[in-house]
């Protein structure tokens, strides 16, 4: 059974911001799949839901991003699932406003909250969304870049990138990873 997982920070000090971008898209994929998410046993929002006859577990965190990997480790264990079938999704300063990348597997590329889960999980073998939120800021200013809200005139790219990650995450529960990289990299 498929777990799809949106990083972010809780609160409403971090809503809409660029680092929250993984929490707007489990939000819009909820949404898609008619699921309300609801306090775990653990550090994190869960819902069930099924999209064509196959169950997905959506999951958000309630820890602060760097600290996501708790939530995941503890919903693949109760659960008995592998970590190839959790895909997470997260913001990525090396991609452009509006682009997506999806991978199998891989380091955590400087993300503090996939370090967290590498490290939690004991494995790098797991399956990424990577939503691009652009990297024009001052040399130093990396921390108030990701904690700022998108301009207005990004949004609209963002909110076109977040039904394309949707789309992306339900070719994942499918098809599996290797069709959604395939269709949408």
């Amino acid at each position: 059974m498929p777990v799809i997982v949106g990083l972010g920070n809780p609160g409403s000090k971090y809503a809409g911001t660029r680092h929250n971008i993984g929490f707007d898209f489990l939000d819009r994929l909820a949404a898609e799949l008619s699921v309300s998410l609801g306090p775990g046993k653990g550090p994190f929002h869960i819902g069930n839901g099924v999209f064509q006859r196959e169950k997905v577990i959506l999951i958000k965190p309630t820890t602060y991003m760097n600290l996501s990997g708790d939530a995941v480790q503890q919903v693949l264990h109760y659960y008995k699932i592998d970590a190839e079938e959790c895909l997470v999704c997260y913001d990525d300063l090396d991609l452009d406003i509006g682009d997506i990348r999806l991978r199998q597997k891989g380091s955590a590329g400087g993300h503090n909250g996939i370090k967290d889960i590498i490290l939690k999980l004991g494995t790098d073998h797991f399956p990424r969304l990577r939503i691009g939120i652009g990297n024009n800021f001052p040399k130093g200013q990396q921390v108030n870049y990701v904690l700022s809200k998108f301009k207005p005139e990004e949004k609209k790219k963002i909110n076109e990138t977040l039904d394309t990650a949707v789309q992306a995450a339900l070719t994942f529960v499918t098809d599996g990873i290797d069709k959604a990289m395939n269709s949408y990299n």
